[in-house]
């Protein structure tokens, strides 16, 4: 099973359950979360929904081995910023590239001091297309640039400090519980007006933009210099463009 459910107290907890691959999103992993997603609006009783992981990796970003298909992420992401209940992630680990975007689409993001984060396209010669749709309105545009265009590292406070993260602490269970207690004495329908207000932007950027990205990426994808990169990934080895 590659996403865990768990429910307490209205809160469906959905968990990425593929650590001996990082859980790194494949097709597999894209469809399975969609439709713990889907299951999730559908019911009543959800008040909140958590997204976390298994394992030192919240996700590795796309699957090189297995990729889903851009279109499949695109609404994923999608999926979530939509979604008519609060969506809170919960890191406590490591998170690259595509799993950056599933932070972005969360409304709310709780991280672990000891997490770590990367946004690795440009070192395997993709770029961070759709992921930017649900990023571009709600990260600081200068730390998003360096950060995309270099590939570093940074930690849970830099994260923090770019709108990446929303709050982080030596423990994430405690940095969440007031949020989660937050929710659960809100109004359900208040909860979802509120939620349509504070994604509109982020929705607009998903009807203007995502037709274009989805093609960009899967441009990218099929391009020599990608394949290099992620072969050369796979392998363990510096790519050929490397000075």
């Amino acid at each position: 099973m590659s996403v865990v459910r768990g429910r307490d107290r209205g809160v469906e907890t959905l968990t990425l359950d593929v650590p001996r691959r990082r859980n790194a999103l494949s097709g597999a992993l894209v469809a399975a979360l969609s439709g713990a997603l889907a299951d999730a609006a559908a019911d009543p009783d959800v008040r909140a929904v958590v997204l976390t992981h298994t394992g030192p990796v919240f996700s590795a970003g796309a699957d090189l081995r297995d990729p889903p298909a851009p279109e499949a992420l695109t609404a994923l992401l999608r999926r979530i910023v939509e979604l008519p209940r609060p969506v809170l992630a919960r890191v406590d680990g490591h998170v690259r590239a595509g799993g950056l975007g599933l932070l972005g689409a969360c409304d709310i993001a709780a991280a672990s001091t000891a997490s770590t984060f990367a946004f690795t396209e440009v070192h395997v010669g993709v770029a961070p297309a759709l992921i930017s749709l649900p990023l571009l309105p709600r990260a600081e545009p200068r730390a998003l640039a360096r950060h995309c265009l270099t590939g570093e590292r940074f930690d849970a406070a830099e994260a923090t400090r770019t709108g990446l993260v929303t709050a982080a602490g030596d423990d994430v269970d405690a940095v969440l519980a007031p949020m989660l207690d937050g929710v659960r004495r809100a109004s359900p329908e208040a909860l979802a007006a509120t939620k349509r207000l504070l994604t509109a932007r982020v929705l607009e950027a998903f009807d203007r933009d995502a037709a274009e990205l989805t093609a960009l990426s899967a441009r990218l994808f099929a391009s020599p210099q990608a394949r290099e990169g992620m072969t050369a990934f796979l392998e363990r080895r510096e790519p050929e463009w490397v000075v």
